[in-house]
């Protein structure tokens, strides 16, 4: 049976979402028929102010409320360092350890050659800029360890090092409370090449 048009619709452009498929899409509709009006109408509302809400700061290119973005513009953060991020994401993962108290930039992607996604369809340029106004004495490129990551940071390593600037990565290993015998093999060989003094 055909669903009424509006549903279809909603479940066209809630398929579009990461993780998200045609089943889910549908779930999620039906759950939020069952809602109040007023919660459609908030989520709506708050959907449509998102592009007018939310602008990229031009110095990290990350999605905040001003330019330059309270990161940015705070003089007690460490502008010796730079941590280089491939999203959002994972700007607000790395902030949130309240670990780091250095600067960000946003590359928007990685490189992924199956994709077409070259050192040109990222934010390599304003990197590249961002470098040369910075001056930073360490570059901390935290990008996921995946295939992608991997070019992408090796794309960028040999980028930057030839400026004399330190380039270091994120430490890549066995997570805390886990088990060995469960590990697999590249995680395992991280942890060993990586290991720490006790």
């Amino acid at each position: 049976m055909r669903l009424p048009q509006p549903l279809e619709r909603l479940i066209t452009l809630f398929s579009k979402l990461p993780s998200v498929g045609p089943k889910t899409a549908e779930r999620y509709l039906f759950y939020l028929l069952k809602q109040k009006p007023e919660l459609i109408e908030e989520m709506s509302q708050a959907l449509h102010e998102l592009p007018e809400k939310l602008i990229v700061c031009k110095s990290c290119r990350g999605f905040w409320e001003s330019d330059p973005c309270q990161i940015c513009r705070d003089e007690q953060r460490d502008r010796s360092m730079l941590c280089i991020v491939a999203d959002e994401r994972d700007l607000f993962v790395i902030e949130d350890t309240n670990t780091y108290q250095g600067l960000y930039y946003v590359l928007g992607g990685t490189i992924n050659t199956i994709e077409h996604v070259g050192p040109d369809d990222i934010n390599i340029k304003g990197l590249v800029v961002r470098i040369k106004e910075l001056k930073p004495k360490e570059v901390i490129l935290g990008l996921n360890p995946t295939l992608e990551g991997e070019t992408t940071a090796l794309y960028l390593a040999k980028l930057i090092k030839p400026a004399g600037i330190k380039v270091t990565r994120l430490a890549k290993g066995l997570p805390s409370g886990a088990n060995i015998e469960y590990a697999d093999g590249l995680t395992l060989g991280h942890a060993l090449k990586y290991r720490n003094e006790v």
